[in-house]
Formats: structure tokens, C-alpha cells, sequence
């Protein structure tokens, strides 16, 4: 048995030992990591810590401990407040105006992981304040994030196209960026009315007073509740518990996360105003938009930087901010990124390419490349994918069985869909800025989301893309 599929069994066990156990994710990859490095890729421990996501840590601790700080000073409050009066109360809309701000970012050349820490926390503050779906909120986010960038100034679009100038293969730019853009609207389309967007149809907001991490509304979302979210006002504990009895399938009981306050709600004649600490934060996070789109500073940095600042200038602000950085999150992620950069380097992802490659039938084998970039980027980096496996799709576009420009477009699309997996960067930036209450729900829904989105866009847009360029 060659080591190559060693590494993906020892990567299947990890993930069913952890979903039949209580041991962590994250640790039990770097364990994981460590034991096949030590008896199969004859690795050091400085081999197997070259491929921690130091990066990605950066980026996960340095934002969600801003934005904590922005939460305790209410910075995120008053962003809230003013998202309300933009769209004029319209509940509805605010999911959308987040899926436009992100892709904006994305097409105008920010990173996805600038994108979405930018905007996740705001957007998530809201979703909590008003009793949105969080996952809905997310994967607005995070799909709104993989549809401006494949711009032609986008990230993902310049590494595409310069890919497939490389290789010269034929192009369509437009077409890549329309095709992504448009593909992800219709999927948020289907998000928005999967996840609860119905029940917010019609419904008006009115100012945001603050209150801490608690919602408007006083809700909450069951845990087990089905995609659309079932809203439980809080005070109907009783009727919850008796209703989880005999849920949406008629399952056993299940267990509720409650979205609860954690400050006193100002009152109402004390509207948020932008004061000293807020007035500075504003000024912080406009910075930190600015370096990422104009400077292309690091984003991780940036955040820790501002994050200093503000501790210097606002003491008050930083209490508990520490505590409140998502550690687990940043532990499962890291964890999960170390043993796929492992196999990465034991050329377990050249080895299925490979395989891929020697496969007779063309339409089959560019759905299975499809479906192996899909499924890995939804463990790592999306931006390394799409500059691996164009060039493992040359000897099908050469051949002249698969039309270039339709393989391409279907490729990029099935490796940037599934950024919104908790084990990527963007669902992982998801996952960390929901309220703690709601962490474990997120989480798992976006890990069902991904693995079943690593599966169904490929074969959708081999469908779209792949087949008719080939008839």
C-alpha cells in the first residue's frame, strides 16, 4: 500500500473518530500528522510545523479579537443600527446588502479572508440582534466573497487566468467572472429560502438599542431545527422542550442553543452614539479595509496591530476580549490545514491528479478533477487549488475531448463554492464571529453545507459547463 493512500485512510479515520468520540477535531489531525509523518513520510516535527496555517491563525485570532473588542465598546452596535436605517428597517435585505459588500471587496482585488473577516462580524452581530439564521448570514457572506473574485482584478480570476495563460490554454475572463457571479447568486438564492429567509419577508426593524450578544426579538434557534431555522421566543422554554420531542421528523429530543443576552439592553431613550472608543474602532476597520484592498498588508496583522491600539487608547474595551476569541475554532482549523499541507507534500493530491489523468474517458475524468478540487479546497487553500489542478486538466484540454473554457469555468466555481466549510478560511472566519451560543450550530451545518456542496457543485456545473462544450 502506497503512502499516498495511507495518508487519505489515516484522513477518513480522523474524521470518523471524530465524529463518534468527544476528542477534538483539530488535535486529533495534528496527532494524526504527527504519527504518519514519524512512521510513513519519514518526517521531522520541523517538517510537519512547516505546513501550520501560521497564517491563517494570524488572520482567525487577530480579527475575532477585534471584533470583540468592537462588540464591548459597541462598535459592532452601532454598525448594526446604521444597517437598519440603510435598508429602512427591511430585515429581509440585510443578508443581501452583506452578500454585495463582500463581493465588491473580493472583485476589486481584496483576499477572500479580507473580505470576510471584514464583514462577517458585522454581519453576524446583526443576525443575532434580529434573529436571523447565522447560517444563512454566513453563507451569504462567504458565497458573496467566491462570487467577486474571480474578476479579472479579483485574486482567484488573476491566478486563474494567469494559469491558464501559462499553459495556453484558451480563455474567456468575462465569462469566468459572470458565470461564478451569477452561479452563486442562484445558490444564495436556494440559501436564503433553506435557511429561514421566508419568515423575514415583510418584516421591519426598528432601531438597534444594543444588548449585548441578544437579539431584538428575544429568540433563538433550535439546534436541531431543520434548515430553515425554527424560532423559539424565549419565553416559551417549556413549549420548546415539549415540541423537540416530536420535531419537523418526529426525532428524539434534542437540544437548544439559545442566543442570550449578555448585557442589559439600553434603554430607549439612550441611542448608540458614536463616541471616542467607537469613532476610533470605525477608524481602525476602515484602515484595515483600506491595507488589505490598496496596501495588500496582511490582514491578521492588521487586525492585531489595530487591536493594540485601541487596548493603548480604551483599556475598558479589551476586557475579556481574550477569552472570547473562538481558541476551538482556530484549534479544529489549524489542526485540519496542517495534516493536508502534509499531504501536500507527500503527493497524495499530485497522486489522485494523476490517477485522474490516466482515465480514458475525458468527461468522466474532468468530473472527477472537478469533484478532487472541490473537496480538497474545502480543506485548504482555494488560492493554492486553483494554481494545481488547471495544469492536471492540460492533458484533457490538449486532447481536444473537453472544451477549455467550460472545464475551466467549471474547476474554479467547484473549488471556491465550498470556501464557506468551517475547515476553510471563509467558514472557518464564519464560525469564530458567531456568538459562542451558536458556534457549535453554525459549525455543523456549514460542515453539512460543504460536504454536500463538495459534492453537488461539481456535478452541477460539470453539467452547466463541462458537457455541453463537449457534445
Amino acid at each position: 500500500m502506497s503512502d499516498q493512500v495511507i495518508s487519505i485512510i489515516a484522513l477518513v479515520l480522523v474524521f470518523a473518530i471524530a465524529t463518534f468520540s468527544a476528542v477534538h477535531l483539530g488535535a486529533l489531525a495534528l496527532v494524526a500528522a504527527f504519527i504518519v509523518g514519524a512512521t510513513v513520510a519519514d518526517e521531522s516535527t520541523d517538517d510537519l510545523f512547516s505546513g501550520f496555517p501560521g497564517d491563517l491563525f494570524v488572520v482567525l485570532v487577530g480579527v475575532t479579537l477585534l471584533f470583540a473588542i468592537a462588540k464591548n465598546n459597541g462598535t459592532v452596535d452601532w454598525l448594526v443600527n446604521a444597517a437598519v436605517k440603510a435598508v429602512r428597517g427591511r430585515i429581509a435585505l440585510i443578508p443581501w446588502v452583506m452578500f454585495l459588500v463582500t463581493a465588491v471587496l473580493t472583485a476589486v482585488g481584496a483576499v477572500t479572508p479580507a473580505a470576510v473577516g471584514i464583514v462577517a462580524p458585522i454581519g453576524l452581530g446583526f443576525a443575532a440582534a434580529y434573529g436571523i439564521n447565522p447560517v444563512l448570514m454566513g453563507l451569504l457572506i462567504a458565497n458573496g466573497a467566491s462570487a467577486g473574485g474571480f474578476s479579472p482584478i479579483g485574486v482567484f480570476g488573476s491566478i486563474t487566468n494567469n494559469v491558464v495563460e501559462r499553459n495556453h490554454l484558451p480563455g474567456n475572463p468575462a465569462l469566468l467572472f459572470t458565470a461564478s457571479f451569477l452561479f452563486n447568486v442562484a445558490l444564495c438564492v436556494i440559501v436564503f429560502f433553506a435557511f429561514g429567509g421566508r419568515q423575514l419577508l415583510g418584516q421591519r426593524a426598528e432601531a438597534y438599542k444594543g444588548g449585548g450578544d441578544g437579539n431584538a426579538g428575544g429568540e433563538r434557534y433550535d439546534d436541531a431545527a431543520p434548515p430553515g431555522g425554527q424560532l423559539v421566543k424565549a419565553g416559551e422554554v417549556g413549549e420548546a422542550g415539549e415540541a423537540g420531542k416530536t420535531g419537523a421528523m418526529g426525532t428524539a429530543p434534542r437540544r437548544a442553543l439559545a442566543v442570550t443576552a449578555t448585557a442589559a439592553p439600553a434603554k430607549p431613550d439612550e441611542p448608540l452614539r458614536l463616541d471616542g472608543p467607537r469613532a476610533l474602532t470605525l477608524i481602525g476597520l476602515l484602515s484595515l479595509v483600506a491595507g488589505a484592498l490598496f496596501f495588500d498588508l496582511d490582514v491578521g496583522l492588521m487586525a492585531l496591530t489595530i487591536t493594540v491600539v485601541l487596548s493603548l487608547v480604551s483599556p475598558k474595551s479589551v476586557t475579556g476580549a481574550v477569552d472570547r476569541c473562538a481558541w476551538s475554532t482556530v484549534l479544529l482549523v489549524c489542526g485540519i490545514v496542517t495534516y493536508v499541507s502534509q499531504m501536500e507534500r507527500m503527493g497524495t493530491i499530485d497522486y489522485l491528479g494523476k490517477q485522474v489523468a490516466s482515465i480514458q474517458a475525458p468527461l468522466v475524468g474532468a468530473l472527477l478533477i472537478c469533484l478532487i478540487g472541490a473537496l480538497v479546497s474545502a480543506f485548504a487553500s482555494t488560492t493554492g487549488m486553483l494554481g494545481a489542478l488547471i495544469p492536471l486538466a492540460v492533458p484533457f484540454l490538449l486532447a481536444g475531448d473537453v472544451g477549455a473554457v467550460g472545464l475551466i469555468t467549471a474547476l474554479a466555481i467547484s473549488a471556491s463554492v465550498v470556501d464557506a466549510s468551517p475547515f476553510s478560511t471563509s467558514g472557518a472566519l464564519v464560525t469564530a464571529n458567531t456568538p459562542a451560543e451558536q458556534r457549535d450550530f453554525v459549525f455543523r451545518r456549514l460542515m453539512a453545507w460543504g460536504l454536500g456542496i463538495s459534492v453537488v457543485g461539481p456535478l452541477v456545473t460539470w453539467g452547466l459547463f463541462v458537457v455541453p462544450s463537449s457534445l
